[in-house]
């Protein structure tokens, strides 16, 4: 500081014993209250005399005002410097290391922080005052002293403040740790509320799910016995009914059988009679005229001198052998191979034996059957290419044809009618839902077979496959021709060649949708080996025309695909034969009308549509014969004969 002109410094070392005069600012707080105490602890264990010693710690003080104890301080002067005053003053030298002094107090003393604080002190009692000693020593010693106390007081002044802050930033972190410890507890409770809420719910809507379940059971469970029970009740009633019913047919058949077989030898006696009268009086009048004329030339010959002549004799007899000729001629014109003669025959045996049953029936029973065939038309008519419809019609017609009340050979006949019927339209779709029943019908009532597939033929021949050629021998018109190939006759006229190749066409799709059908797990009876016959016998006994022509085409569309799958090369073979042969054939005809079934068969080959699978033919459904399959063995039924003709030339 400064006084006049005079420029006083501090003389005092910056460490005294290693102790610095300011202190470290980075100091923490316990580490700079321990440095304090470090700090008075040494200077008042020092050997080395100080300046001033300090015999009571001060408190720390907060205010602006000092005020001191009760107790005086002591002043210790060091030996040097009253040595090095001596020798300036002339004074003795006292070797004592040190100088007893006077003590004084400052009861009273008070401190201001202002600057004429020096001007302002009050003592309030009595003052002792040092020994004189030299005037810049004692400022120095003075201004240290003061240096000292005011570092110290700004160090606990900053440490009071710095205690005040740690211990308000605690008590704020002890209160927003309570504040958190709180919210937290708060929102245990919640949660364990919402917890408790929610398993609440749970463990309701549990209880609801498991009682609705059980009560579900239950009732399902009551309704299985139920159901088992009039099951059970039902059963015994119908095969009670089944039994009477059975005895009541056997008895009504036996009695037809019967009357039947007296009704035909009657009828056959009868028409043998007749016939034996016929012959017996055109014998007698051809002998009654030869006699007339054998006599009337011998009347003229004897008259004209001439002996008779037996021409004529020749004659009648030879009238009578022109009968049988009819019936060589129509054999003659007929196109097939002899194998299919053969099949066709015994099937329209049996659809000719069933009709004959059905009839008997009829006019022996007094019941009423037309129930059941309105039934069997109508589940029928109702096939669609659906899964769940195609497996409800088949299991619902099973069901009809194996009923007791219903006479088996009149549902089989009224079911193979109604099926050719239904598909006379030209729809892919249905043909081959019917496939589909036909199958799965014929799986469980094999008896259907043979009887639809003699309905098909006396629908169209070409389904045997034959083909009659027109002679004038051996039709009377050619009406009658149309007739015999299956021509219909409507308002008195014979129908259109349009519409008899549209019929056509549908009974070929539809035979040819049933010899493609292939459902896994269930036997088709008339499958692929008898698709491939069939083919093989058109074109080794069948002509050119456009009747073949459209039935080819028409089978070719949906079977194709099939059988190329299975036969692969052999298939391609036969498909080069219609395009080399069969094809030329019929161009060579030059007919306009065979324009339209030339470019079909043509676009058919050269465009591979037997790689592609025809509309209709894969249901979307799992395997439909999961319901309809015996779980026994399957039995095949109705084995036909190996066919060795499967030749490819064309005849």
């Amino acid at each position: 500081m400064y006084r006049g002109a005079i420029k006083l410094e501090l003389r005092c070392p910056q460490k005294v014993d290693g102790i610095a005069i300011d202190p470290e600012p980075d100091w923490s707080f316990d580490a700079l209250l321990s440095e304090l105490n470090s700090l008075e602890t040494r200077l008042n264990a020092s050997s080395k005399p100080v300046p001033f010693t300090k015999t009571k710690s001060r408190e720390i003080s907060t205010g602006k005002s000092v005020e001191s104890n009760a107790r005086a301080f002591v002043i210790r002067v060091s030996d040097d410097e009253l040595e090095n005053d001596n020798e300036r003053k002339g004074e003795e030298v006292h070797n004592g290391s040190l100088v007893a002094v006077k003590r004084f107090t400052c009861d009273a003393l008070y401190l201001s922080e202002s600057d004429d604080s020096d001007d302002d002190v009050a003592l309030g009692g009595e003052s002792y005052l040092m020994d004189e000693v030299g005037l810049a020593d004692g400022a120095l010693v003075e201004l240290t002293h003061q240096h000292q106390l005011g570092v110290k007081e700004e160090i606990r002044n900053l440490i009071s403040t710095l205690e005040t802050q740690l211990i308000s930033e605690n008590d704020q972190s002890t209160s927003a740790l309570a504040q958190v410890e709180k919210y937290r507890d708060v929102r245990r409770e919640m949660d364990r509320k919402i917890d408790t809420v929610y398993q609440r719910k749970i463990a309701e809507a549990l209880d609801n799910h498991l009682t609705a379940i059980q009560r579900d059971h239950e009732l399902k469970s009551q309704i299985e016995e139920r159901k088992i029970r009039s099951d059970a009740a039902y059963e015994e009633a119908k095969r009670k009914e089944r039994a009477l019913q059975e005895e009541k047919l056997r008895q009504e058949k036996v009695k037809a059988e019967a009357e039947a077989k007296l009704r035909a030898e009657e009828a056959k006696r009868a028409a043998l009679e007749a016939e034996k009268r016929a012959a017996k009086e055109a014998a007698e009048r051809e002998a009654a005229e030869n006699s007339k004329r054998i006599t009337a030339g011998v009347s003229q010959d004897g008259a004209c001198g001439r002996q008779p002549d037996d021409s004529s004799v020749i004659a009648g007899a030879q009238s009578r052998g022109s009968r049988s000729d009819g019936t060589k001629k129509l054999q003659s014109a007929v196109r097939a191979t002899e194998s299919a003669l053969n099949v066709e025959q015994k099937r329209l045996q049996k659809l000719k034996e069933l009709d004959e049953e059905n009839q008997s029936l009829k006019l022996s029973s007094n019941e009423d059957f037309s129930g059941y065939e309105k039934d069997i038309s109508r589940l029928i008519r109702q096939i669609r290419g659906l899964k769940d419809n195609v497996r409800t019609k088949a299991s619902e017609l099973v069901k009809i044809l194996n009923n007791p009340l219903c006479p088996q050979s009149i549902s089989l006949a009224t079911f193979s009618k109604k099926v050719v019927s239904r598909c006379e339209t030209p729809d892919d779709n249905v043909a081959m839902s019917c496939g589909y029943v036909i199958v799965l019908v014929a799986s469980q009532v094999p008896q259907v077979m043979d009887i639809l597939l003699g309905e098909f033929h006396r629908a169209s021949i070409y389904t045997v496959p034959k083909h009659i050629v027109y002679s004038e021998a051996a039709f009377e018109s050619e009406e009658a021709y149309y007739k015999t190939i299956g021509y219909r006759e409507e308002d008195g006229k014979i129908e259109s060649l349009e519409n008899y190749l549209s019929r056509l066409k549908s009974y070929m799709r539809l035979y040819a949708a049933l010899i493609q059908t292939e459902i896994p797990g269930v036997q088709n009876a008339h499958g692929l080996k008898e698709g491939w016959a069939w083919l093989a016998r058109f074109l080794n006994a069948l002509p050119a025309n456009i009747y073949t022509a459209v039935a080819l085409i028409a089978f070719l569309q949906l079977a194709g695909f099939a059988l190329f799958k299975k036969y692969k090369s052999q298939f391609r073979k036969i498909l080069d034969n219609i395009y080399d042969n069969f094809l030329n054939a019929l161009k060579a005809r030059e007919d306009s009308k065979l324009n339209l079934v030339i470019a079909e068969i043509q676009y058919y080959i050269e465009d591979k549509k037997f790689l592609e699978e025809p509309e209709g033919r894969t249901l979307q459904a799992p395997p439909l014969s999961s319901t309809l399959v015996p779980e026994a063995d399957y039995q095949e039924y109705g084995r036909y004969h190996q066919y060795q003709e499967y030749g490819y030339q064309y005849h």
